[in-house]
């Protein structure tokens, strides 16, 4: 049950007091005693397992009454294998190095003095984000291990399961000595608390928004306080004309059909023309073989090379202009013959959001030139989009992705919750 607030305001004033107090004594906290929290929520998380994924039933029932689509319903549920991937992203995080107080670039300059860069926590980060619960603990085990503290507002539709999870944490901040406020994911479904903290500038530090793309604009565009965000996951896979025919069939079928509510996820297709008449219709019998509900949208050269498909008849429809631009979350796919390397570079830095964008090609010097020229947070060659992520890059887990050319781009990790600062060291010098 959601707890009834008479005034939103002061309410995220306190909770903006509480995490600031909070970051303090998380900054001075050292490396021993963060991993022994996170390992105490880990057993808290265990012994609460049935707990939390009964409070996810209700979520999902709730969300099935409320029709909630496909794409937000797989991102809100909880299964056993991915609570237990949960708990191995948290014990990840606990084994991470801690970047905290990691001393870089120490130069001593003709005045006498000796200067580097210190690598210290953001202070309190607040983060907005939808369906998938799993992020609260994600969110929460980053910021403890960078010292950060972080308040953490979920979706209404995971009200529940993030509750119950946020009370585990509790308990295992609790029994290592942490400051319980730490981590506070707030006890409201009120959208006015998400209008009142991302304008905590004496609190906050730093915004993370992590869910579709009307919420981000929204938050980018009200909030007083920095953003650390992607718009969406318009992600491309191109097919080269020196690509490994195998693996492009394998990487495109996972990079569409893995899974539909991700980010990461292909939403366009591009073949080189040289290589279409052969390569195109494997693909999209591949694609369409691992997933029968799969509607192809064709521009018209792919729809001359596919149209006489018998396995493809019931799965192609015209492309239009928007599909190259959309993030369609769904069992849908963008298909491009594309004229050579020059054209799929340029389509993809046109249309693409650039957040991970994908080359099948077995000539290096073309492979190359993508990753130096494709203008994303991930560029890979031959290998999944779907790979972009936290865990998969070896970051524990992740608070969200940045396609922002700020400090962090890409998956955001322990070292993207962290700052620099200038650290000096003198022997009585004083400036002529």
């Amino acid at each position: 049950m959601t707890q009834e607030i008479a005034d939103i305001k002061q309410y995220m004033q306190q909770v903006g007091k509480q995490a600031r107090q909070a970051s303090r004594h998380l900054a001075a906290a050292n490396t021993g005693d963060k991993n022994k929290a996170l390992l105490t929520i880990h057993q808290k998380l265990k012994e609460a397992k049935s707990d939390i994924l009964a409070a996810n039933k209700i979520d999902m029932q709730n969300g099935h009454n409320n029709n909630l689509d496909a794409a937000l319903l797989d991102r809100l549920e909880l299964t056993d294998e991915r609570f237990e991937g949960m708990l191995q992203g948290l014990k990840d995080v606990s084994t991470l190095p801690d970047p905290i107080g990691e001393v870089t670039d120490m130069t001593f300059r003709p005045s006498g003095i000796q200067l580097g860069k210190m690598r210290v926590p953001l202070g309190v980060v607040g983060m907005i984000y939808e369906s998938r619960p799993n992020v609260t603990l994600e969110a929460a085990s980053l910021a403890l291990k960078s010292g950060n503290a972080i308040i953490l507002r979920g979706g209404s539709e995971a009200f529940e399961s993030n509750q119950a999870i946020a009370k585990c944490i509790l308990e295992g901040l609790k029994e290592a000595g942490l400051p319980e406020h730490g981590v506070q994911v707030l006890q409201t479904i009120d959208r006015a608390a998400v209008g009142e903290l991302i304008i905590l500038t004496d609190y906050v530090d730093v915004i993370v928004p992590r869910g579709g793309k009307g919420l981000i604009e929204r938050i980018s565009k009200d909030a007083k306080v920095p953003v650390i965000k992607h718009l969406d996951g318009n992600c491309h896979t191109f097919i080269d004309s020196d690509a490994d025919p195998e693996i492009a069939v394998n990487v495109s079928v996972n990079a569409k059909t893995h899974r539909y509510g991700t980010c990461n996820t292909m939403e366009t297709l591009l073949v080189d023309k040289a290589v279409a008449d052969s390569l195109l219709p494997k693909i999209a019998e591949a694609i369409i073989e691992a997933d029968d509900a799969m509607q192809l949208r064709v521009d018209a050269e792919a729809k001359a090379i596919l149209k006489d498909n018998a396995k493809l008849s019931d799965h192609l429809s015209d492309a239009n202009d928007e599909d190259w631009d959309t993030e369609y979350l769904a069992p849908i796919l963008a298909v491009k013959v594309i004229d050579g390397m020059d054209a799929a570079i340029a389509h993809i830095n046109t249309h693409g959001s650039h957040h991970t964008d994908v080359i099948i090609t077995d000539n290096y010097t073309k492979s190359q030139r993508f990753i130096r020229e494709v203008d994303s947070s991930s560029v890979m060659i031959n290998a999944s989009s779907r790979f972009a992520d936290g865990f998969e890059y070896g970051l524990g887990a992740e608070i969200g992705i940045s396609t922002d050319k700020i400090h962090a781009r890409g998956p955001v990790g322990l070292h993207g919750l962290t700052s620099q600062k200038w650290i000096v060291y003198g022997h009585g010098e004083v400036r002529s």
